[in-house]
This record gives C-alpha cells, sequence and structure tokens, in this order.
C-alpha cells in the first residue's frame, strides 16, 4: 500500500510538471507571435494571458513579465533546432559552415520579428535593455566554441584567431540581417541562405564556397 501511494504521488507530480511546463510554453508562443504583431510596448500582459488561455497571474508565475517572455522566447527559437549534433559530426568545414547556415536562417525565420521589437523596447525600457545587453553577450561567448573548433582542426584563414573568427560567426548569426535582407530588401529566403553560406566560408575558411543553396 506504501508502495502504491509512492507511486500515485510520483505519477501526479510528474503530470503537474507536464501541464506546467506546457502551459509555460503555450505563453512564451503567444508572447512571440504578439511581439512580432505589435512590438514589444504594443503587447501587454493581459493580451497574451488572453491569447495563451490562461490568467494574468498564470504568465507572471509561469514565466516574468515581458522582458522574461523575449528571453524565452528567443531561447525556444534555438532549442527547436536538432542539426547541431550533426553539424558539429561533418567533417568538411565548408559543409559544416553550410549547415550551419541553414541552422541560423531556421533560427532567424522564427525569431526575427520578435527579435527587431525586442531591440527596439531595449531603447526606451530599462528591464528589456539591461536583457537585451545580456542576451547579445551571450550570443557572442557562444561563438567561441565553434570557432575554436575551426581553429584546431587548421581550417580558419591564417590571419584570424579565435576571437575574430567568434566575432565573424557572432555577426553573421545575427536576426537583424535576416530581417534587413529578407523582410526589409525582398530577399527570398533560399538566397539569404545562400549568401550567408558563402559569406561564413570565404570570411572563415578564405576559399570560395564548395557549397551552394539554390538561388
Amino acid at each position: 500500500m506504501v508502495f502504491m501511494a509512492d507511486k500515485n504521488r510520483t505519477y501526479s507530480s510528474t503530470l503537474r510538471a507536464d501541464q506546467a511546463r506546457q502551459t509555460r510554453r503555450r505563453i512564451v508562443d503567444a508572447a512571440a507571435e504578439l511581439f512580432a504583431e505589435h512590438g514589444y510596448a504594443g503587447t501587454t500582459i493581459d493580451a497574451v494571458a488572453t491569447a495563451a488561455g490562461v490568467s494574468r497571474k498564470t504568465v507572471f508565475d509561469s514565466v516574468g513579465g515581458k522582458a522574461q517572455l523575449m528571453k524565452l522566447a528567443y531561447d525556444f527559437a534555438i532549442v527547436g533546432d536538432d542539426e547541431p549534433a550533426a553539424l558539429l559530426a561533418e567533417p568538411d568545414h565548408a559543409k559544416r559552415l553550410a549547415m550551419y547556415a541553414s541552422v541560423v536562417v531556421g533560427i532567424d525565420r522564427r525569431l526575427s520579428a520578435a527579435w527587431r521589437a525586442f531591440e527596439g523596447a531595449a531603447t526606451s525600457d530599462p528591464e528589456a535593455a539591461k536583457l537585451y545587453g545580456v542576451m547579445v553577450e551571450q550570443r557572442r561567448n557562444a561563438m567561441r566554441e565553434p570557432a575554436q573548433l575551426f581553429a584546431d582542426a587548421g581550417a580558419l584563414r591564417p590571419d584570424l584567431d579565435i576571437e575574430v573568427a567568434a566575432d565573424l560567426m557572432w555577426f553573421y548569426n545575427d536576426p537583424s540581417l535576416y530581417d534587413k535582407l529578407v523582410r526589409q530588401r525582398g530577399w527570398s529566403v533560399d538566397r539569404f541562405q545562400a549568401w550567408l553560406t558563402e559569406a561564413l566560408q570565404v570570411q572563415l575558411l578564405g576559399k570560395a564556397p564548395s557549397v551552394r543553396t539554390a538561388e
């Protein structure tokens, strides 16, 4: 009987945790859509709650304020890709960068509109500005590991050190570039990915691209 009681408690606890994760994800997804449509300033917690089908209190209890909602929307957009493991296993450096460009474009397609809204908010909202700075710095620091991998393999251009290589990867891994060229200038996604692939291969490896995405 004691064993059954423990098993039931474990089941109930797991079920509640799953429900909490689903609720949190629903809230963040609703916020990301509203940020993209109405901007950061034009999105209210009440609107997020309504779109997610929860109470205002649930939004705050599950996630927090608008800045935290934006941070999680960014994190979820990145975690949505399963390709990094395959990327690390690819022995050809040019192909690896082509795969990396594909990952970046996938993230940009989900995130660029919301990121644009967050950049705007950082100019007027102190909490958003602080979190935006943290996110930018984290994104730059995350580039150091792949830059090190290319350096260890002897693949980097001879005039690049690891920090400059990381800077270049950080520069090209920017949702603002996608927004400018695809949304503002009307480039197709395929054309943008082809350009990004070539830029990464030339800037990091110092040679013409061996893999091109269809124009």
